[in-house]
């Protein structure tokens, strides 16, 4: 079976640098043409079922894929942003000028760090995973429609590699990276491809 993690078009607050976490902002003009793109690179792919956040940048970007394939399109709040508490709406340049200490510790040791008010990445993975292990046990290619922490979150418990290290596994925007199944065998490839963004 195959997963097959896409994450959200871009937004005007991925555009201007601002942390979203679960603020529900909608897809930019651009991340719309995005998404058509990714639509048009899965339009002959098997996807037997879709699952996606409940947040609206993700839904859309679903929408717009799903125009290909017609199937019913189920929510899981499991697969929302991390929740970035106090930081949400925040510039990275504020983050940076205002946050310099708590920045040195999510660089150095990010799975220890937890955001004031918010989640940390254990807690994004942990109730990920639960999703994931559902969609594993169903058996279908599954599209999953999510965000950047989140999707890391989920890869670093596929490739059984520490959340200090999650930056090894985080994604841009309408990017997809598929993960098959097979054997006991776990399969990531491509990872983060956004080829059809420049074809």
């Amino acid at each position: 079976m195959q997963l097959i993690f896409i994450r959200h078009g871009e937004t005007l607050w991925n555009k201007e640098g601002r942390v979203q976490g679960i603020t529900d902002v909608e897809l930019s003009d651009e991340g719309i043409k995005q998404a058509q793109l990714l639509a048009l690179s899965l339009k002959n792919h098997n996807i037997e079922a879709i699952l996606v956040s409940p947040l609206k940048r993700a839904i859309q970007t679903a929408r717009i894929i799903n125009e290909f394939h017609n199937l019913d399109i189920q929510t899981q709040c499991e697969l929302i942003e991390l929740n970035a508490g106090d930081f949400e709406g925040l510039s990275f340049r504020e983050l940076m000028n205002d946050q310099k200490e708590f920045l040195k510790k999510w660089i150095t040791n990010p799975a220890s760090v937890k955001m004031p008010n918010g989640e940390s990445l254990i807690e994004v993975q942990n109730r990920a995973w639960c999703a994931v292990e559902k969609i594993i046990g169903g058996g279908k290619n599954t599209l999953i429609v999510s965000h950047n922490f989140t999707i890391a979150a989920i890869l670093c418990r596929l490739r059984e590699i520490s959340l200090d290290e999650f930056r090894r596994s985080c994604v841009d925007t309408a990017s997809k990276t598929i993960v098959r199944l097979e054997n006991n065998k776990t399969i990531i490839d491509p990872f983060n491809d956004r080829s059809h963004l420049f074809s």
